[in-house]
């Protein structure tokens, strides 16, 4: 800072020489008192300029040269490349984590401490009351309380890691000042004072499990919509708005039944019998799929007395998208996509697996890239792995090892239901035995205020999440019969509140999954691990250096009752119950298909019958078809894939709906209508593709917005709105093929062509609108931008605080439903909100080769040189190199530090 600093008093002295007038000058007394005033205007702005300087850089932490850390065993070396992403080397096991933790502060430390106060409901104690909602629910919920059972029951091992990496974190801490730590303290500060920062415990690494899954929390969405969808509409309705999936056309996981031949590994033993895919059956409709196979039909429990108002629901869909985006954003854009090639299809004869976990954008990004190297592997120091690892937890989440890779899709199994619960007298209402009605209070602190105190009330299905006294009681009294003016009728004693039965409400294991995982060195190892992994359940694909490929769904999947979990069933009737959860054996897995590939892409995992029942709402299949389709093409050509050849197929725009809707668009008669000539002109040029600078791309898109807003949104209850994807695109495409539907008219409009010139005129009105009259200046990246938001500060509702801390916004291509899974609302707009978080590929015939991107970069400080530095090459979709080996990471390292004992 020196030399800056004098280079500023220098500018600054010739500043005021040339403002200052000479001896003898003639200028006027109020031109000088002018030139005063600029002058010391421009040395104010200085000043400023030089204390916000020092603010921003003061956090930055050193990453070159020693810095002695206490606790370690032996001296650490952290290698950082030239995106500053660590390699961590250390000789045992708890110095790796120790410095994991210390490594994670340095560079994310506000992150985490945000993240703690989310999860365990204390973010008004940072900002004030705004927040008291978010806290309110999070504290109903009782995350942290779940986190701090799963700590007791850790195994000593992951336990002295979690201890290790904490212990990092607060020699991180210590002797530091909060503004020392980070910006947003500084900025925090201004608003609600000062800051107390307490220490790093592992309750604080866990209790992020429960955000994450929360994040990936299925269908719960889809349950208070169906819920209220269905007291306004037919049954005829509902079904063409929840289709069935097409199994036929679209492929499943698995990819067919299961054979009867067990097959053996690449190493030449046998392995126990896992499903393989039926080649004879596995092509229809440019997909690898199951075969033409019957939907089992949906049960869930249609009860009058178990219909929930839908002013109730509405209430608690709200609470649910008031959530910090991190935690509220649930999609049918949140996913992701994964899939693993075996060597008989690559040109190294060794597999290729490539994933990228579709999330919410955050600035950070959600990912931080490490390596965690023991100087010799040895049972008690078992780590070399590499990959995406959470800030505030220490190992790696997605990546490899010396022996194995792993990629993570969301699985879609149905872990969360509704329950109506029936109170009376302080008692909660079962047919098998009344119980008390759980009931605690807590107090939340307040910055500026007094502290709050509230009520949570729980059954053993879980916490009340609304009460549905009111017009739920005008509901049942109307169903029953009941007088409900008179206190003694049986009915009108009892009340109702709606809980939430989640898996991750109850302690769990995937706290010690993730280290299991990362030692894994084999498909027996890596089966262990994950039946760990019980939430949030996912899609792990595997490869290993020997050529063998793999599938495995984990989790803690419960088994139903008579209620499918499609909406919300009743807390009264045991029947409905959750009956205990599905053994790990039976779920479903595959290893070394013959097809020689596996795809997850948030698809079914096989056709109903096929497995266990793991829910209702999958994806629809958009992404995982293409993908395969890919695949397929270059497998039947016989190109060998190479590591640009995945990075392709995640670039894949291709919309999944041109195919469909383009052909009817461009058949419409114009009857002269010089904007809808115009249009069917522009979708016959364009290619399909959701390009960032395709014209075609954003009228078509428009289109499809404007089409869903007419067609459905428009005989839909407030507050339910279509959000397009691979569903909404399904719902469109079905209804495509029956010109006279009943969604097609209304408002002067009868019958699909109707409809469709409709749409088209409005659709080409909007687009010149946004992007001005001349289509050659339309560009779909324009309409299609990212912002990517501070997840803590970044949507104050301060402009100058945004800017600070946000960056954006990027133009990209991509869209909902597309490998390119850059989703966007179309119930509120064109902007991304849904994001490949980060992209892999790694190539098990030779680490070095791999590559990998993140959304944002390795650092969480505003105007550090990694704060966004990977962003571009990310929406450009870049991949960067990977460096594993010691030989490599050591070539890599721009900045070498050295942790001494």
């Amino acid at each position: 800072m020196a030399a800056p600093d004098a280079q500023n008093e220098k500018e600054s002295s010739a500043l005021l020489k040339v403002l200052r007038p000479t001896s003898g000058s003639n200028l006027s007394v109020s031109a000088r008192v002018l030139l005063r005033v600029i002058a010391g205007v421009l040395v104010l702005a200085l000043i400023l300029a030089l204390v916000g300087l020092f603010l921003v850089r003061r956090s930055f932490p050193t990453t070159d040269g020693e810095i002695s850390l206490p606790g370690l065993d032996a001296p650490v070396t952290v290698h950082r490349d030239e995106s500053g992403v660590p390699t961590i080397e250390a000789e045992t096991a708890h110095d790796l984590f120790l410095a994991q933790g210390f490594v994670h502060a340095q560079d994310r430390f506000w992150e985490m401490d945000f993240r703690r106060h989310v999860t365990s409901g204390r973010l008004s104690e940072l900002f004030g009351k705004s927040q008291l909602g978010t806290d309110t629910f999070i504290r109903t919920l009782g995350w942290r309380k779940v986190a701090e059972q799963e700590v007791k029951k850790l195994d000593k091992t992951s336990l002295g890691y979690y201890e290790a990496y904490a212990d990092g974190v607060n020699a991180y801490l210590k002797d530091k000042s909060p503004t020392e730590l980070s910006l947003e303290y500084a900025v925090l500060g201004l608003e609600t004072g000062s800051t107390e920062v307490e220490k790093w415990t592992p309750v604080d690494s866990v209790a992020w499990l429960k955000a994450m899954a929360w994040d990936l929390r299925s269908n719960l969405e889809d349950e208070i919509d169906r819920s209220i969808l269905s007291s306004e509409l037919t049954d005829e309705q509902m079904s063409d708005l929840y289709p069935d999936y097409p199994y036929a056309t679209r492929p499943t996981i698995l990819g067919g039944r299961a054979g009867d031949k067990a097959p053996k590994d690449r190493s030449g033993d046998d392995v126990e019998q896992k499903p393989r895919v039926d080649d004879r059956a596995r092509e229809d409709d440019e997909a690898q799929a199951g075969g033409t196979v019957t939907e089992a039909p949906r049960t869930g429990n249609t009860d009058t007395e178990a219909a929930v108002p839908t002013d109730e629901l509405l209430e608690l869909r709200n609470t649910l998208t008031s959530l910090p985006p991190m935690l509220g954003q649930n999609s049918d854009d949140i996913g992701s996509n994964s899939w693993v090639i075996s060597g008989d299809h690559t040109n190294t004869g060794r597999p290729l697996l490539s994933n990228d976990p579709h999330l919410a954008p955050a600035m950070p990004s959600v990912w931080y890239q490490v390596g965690l190297q023991c100087k010799k592997v040895t049972d008690a120091c078992p780590f070399d792995v590499t990959g995406f690892s959470f800030s505030g937890l220490p190992g790696v989440v997605i990546g490899h090892n010396q022996s194995i890779a792993w990629g993570l899709t969301n699985l879609g199994a149905d872990v969360t239901d509704l329950v109506v619960e029936k109170l009376r007298d302080g008692k909660v209402i079962h047919d098998d035995g009344d119980e008390p009605l759980q009931v605690r209070k807590e107090t939340i602190e307040v910055a500026g205020e007094d502290p709050r105190e509230i009520t949570i009330r729980s059954t053993r299905n879980g916490p009340l999440v609304s009460n549905l006294d009111g017009t739920y009681r005008k509901v049942l009294d109307a169903t029953t019969g009941a007088d409900s003016q008179d206190p003694k009728s049986g009915p009108a004693e009892e009340h109702y509140g709606l809980a939430l039965d989640w898996t991750a409400l109850r302690p769990g294991t995937t706290a010690s999954a993730v280290f299991a995982i990362n030692k894994a060195t084999n498909w027996q190892e890596f089966r262990h691990a994950a039946s760990l992994f019980d939430v949030p359940s996912q899609n792990l694909v595997y490869a290993d250096v020997a050529g063998n490929i793999g599938y495995q769904a984990p989790g803690m999947i419960p088994r139903r009752g008579k209620a499918d979990g499609t909406v919300p069933r009743r807390g009264w009737k045991s029947d409905e119950d959750w009956q205990g959860w599905v053994d790990f054996v039976d779920l479903p897995h595959l290893y070394n298909p013959e097809r020689g590939w596996i795809v997850t892409a948030n698809n079914p995992v096989a056709a109903p019958g096929e497995t266990v029942q793991l829910g209702e709402d999958f994806d629809y299949g958009d992404r995982a078809r293409r993908i395969t389709k890919r695949i397929k093409d270059a497998v039947d050509e016989g190109r060998k894939l190479r590591p640009m050849d995945m990075a392709e197929i995640q670039n894949d725009d291709q919309n999944p709906f041109a195919a469909k809707l383009v052909p009817d668009a461009v058949k419409i008669h114009s009857h002269g209508d010089e904007d809808i000539l115009e249009a069917k002109k522009l979708l016959k040029s364009w290619n399909g593709f959701d390009s960032a600078n395709s014209a075609g791309a954003a009228y078509f898109n428009v289109l499809t917005k404007t089409l869903l807003e007419q067609t459905i949104s428009s005989k839909l209850p407030d507050g339910v709105s279509p959000a397009g994807g691979s569903r909404w695109y399904l719902v469109l495409s079905e209804l495509l093929e029956d010109p006279d539907s009943q969604w097609w008219s209304g408002k002067g409009v009868e019958g699909r062509d109707e409809a469709l010139r409709k749409a088209m005129k409005t659709a080409w009105a909007e687009t010149e609108d946004l992007l001005g009259p001349e289509p050659v200046t339309w560009r779909w990246g324009i309409l299609h931008r990212l912002t990517i938001r501070n997840a803590s500060l970044g949507e104050s509702g301060i402009t100058p605080v945004e800017k600070l801390f946000n960056r954006g916004p990027y133009e990209v291509s991509g869209g909902s439903g597309v490998v390119h899974a850059t989703g966007w609302d179309a119930s509120v707009g064109y902007e991304t909100n849904w994001v490949p978080s980060m992209r892999q590929t790694v190539d098990l015939s030779n680490f070095d080769a791999s590559n990998w991107i993140n959304l944002t970069g390795a650092s969480g400080h505003a105007f550090h040189p990694h704060y966004d530095d990977q962003t571009n090459d990310w929406a450009a979709n870049v991949n960067r190199p990977w460096p594993y080996s010691k030989e490599a990471v050591a070539a890599a390292a721009e900045d070498t530090l050295t942790l001494e004992p």
